[in-house]
């Protein structure tokens, strides 16, 4: 999955969570503006009610009637400042004529015998309006300043802490998407490289079977033994970049086990040598082994792999150089690692070697990038350098299990 896709996929979450607050903004304003809309006994004017109502002579005169049209079970009575009720309207029959100001004070803030009310002060009294029971949920709220004053904070920050869920919740989901993903494509590369070694071996063995029959064949003219020998020895070429692809998309895909185990470099330096040596492959090459007088640390390494990474360093450099070349193997302690390295010098009239794309190098074969995927294995790096002499430093880590 590319990183823009990647980005993408967050600008994405992030407008998703915007857009569910504006809509929860929205949806909470619809909420309050349809309650103040519906509410009829609740969001009357009483102010208007109250001029509507006047003292007279004989008593008071309402004539607010078309103020109460379609609010049926509203009601209305005023008291004086002894609190008794001095006018009413349908005032309900059990609720009593006189209050205390206890009574008042309770009914103002809370409810009246289950009815809510509201009040309004006037210069004769105290004008109460009340709903029918169970039509209006009354609740008063009280907040200090400082309160208030961080409640755009708190908003805020809930917000930002909501946001960074939803993201680390996308990033979660994004990421077992993407190792899905990826494990899918590693699976179908790994069986198709395996499907393609599969059918190269057969035909490749028998091509080396019949070039090496051919090769050791005494009526055949020495040309015709020489050029089976070349077909032979090329096709040992191919089987083992057949062998480093198989390796390489493995160790791409971790699916290749390291067993690793104590491993003393030296003496695995030397049998690595007389190796290649008795393999035939180092003929008309000369190869020395530069190792310290001091003992160095073991490793703990995969003795294999690590093994086939320096036969392809040794193979490397016979396969750009012409007979005659110098090939040195070493190793010695650096830091809290030891370090392994192949170097010859190059000849001038064949190709040098490169160092793998990763290194700066330009694509080419799996021989040197298998190297540095080994030493990636292992937890150590594998360094390249060119010039008169091609040089390869392994550096692997000591004791790492």
């Amino acid at each position: 999955m590319k990183l823009r896709t990647l980005w993408q996929g967050a600008g994405l979450v992030v407008l998703s969570a915007l857009l569910i607050l504006v809509i929860s903004a929205a949806g909470l304003l619809a909420l309050v503006y349809r309650s103040a809309q519906v509410n009829q006994f609740w969001n009357f004017s009483l102010v208007r009610t109250s001029e509507a109502l006047t003292r007279t002579a004989d008593g008071y005169a309402f004539t607010g009637q078309d103020l109460l049209d379609g609010k049926e079970g509203l009601w209305l009575m005023l008291l004086d400042d002894q609190g008794q009720v001095v006018w009413q309207w349908d005032k309900p029959a059990e609720l009593p004529d006189r209050y205390t100001l206890k009574e008042v004070a309770s009914f103002t803030r809370w409810y009246l015998e289950d009815y809510p009310v509201q009040t309004l002060v006037r210069e004769d009294g105290l004008l109460v309006a009340g709903s029918p029971q169970g039509s209006t949920w009354k609740y008063p709220l009280a907040f200090d300043q400082s309160t208030m004053a961080m409640l755009p904070l708190w908003a805020l920050g809930l917000f930002l802490v909501s946001l960074v869920c939803v993201l680390a919740l996308a990033a979660l989901l994004l990421r077992r998407w993407f190792r899905q993903e990826q494990q899918g494509r590693d699976a179908a590369r790994s069986d198709w490289i395996n499907g393609i070694s599969h059918d190269i071996r057969t035909p490749l063995s028998m091509v080396m079977g019949y070039a090496g029959q051919l090769e050791a064949d005494p009526r055949l003219p020495p040309p015709c033994r020489d050029q089976a020998a070349i077909i032979r020895r090329q096709s040992q070429t191919i089987r083992d970049l057949v062998n480093d692809l198989n390796l390489t998309m493995r160790l791409d895909c971790r699916m290749q086990p390291l067993g690793k185990a104590p491993l003393d470099p030296a003496p695995f330096l030397r049998q690595t040598a007389a190796d290649f040596l008795n393999s035939g492959l180092a003929e008309g090459f000369s190869l020395s082994l530069d190792l310290p007088d001091t003992p160095l640390p073991p490793l703990s390494a995969d003795e294999a792999l690590l093994r086939r990474a320096l036969n392809n360093l040794l193979i490397n450099c016979v396969r750009h150089n012409s007979p005659g070349g110098h090939i040195c193997l070493g190793a010695r302690q650096e830091g809290v690692g030891c370090l392994l390295w192949v170097a010859n010098p190059t000849d001038s009239t064949l190709s040098p070697p490169l160092p793998p794309p990763e290194d700066g190098g330009p694509p080419h074969g799996t021989g040197l990038k298998l190297v540095a995927q080994i030493a990636a294995a292992h937890g150590g790096k594998a360094r390249f350098s060119q010039g008169e002499t091609f040089l390869c430093q392994l550096w692997l880590p000591v004791g790492r299990a």
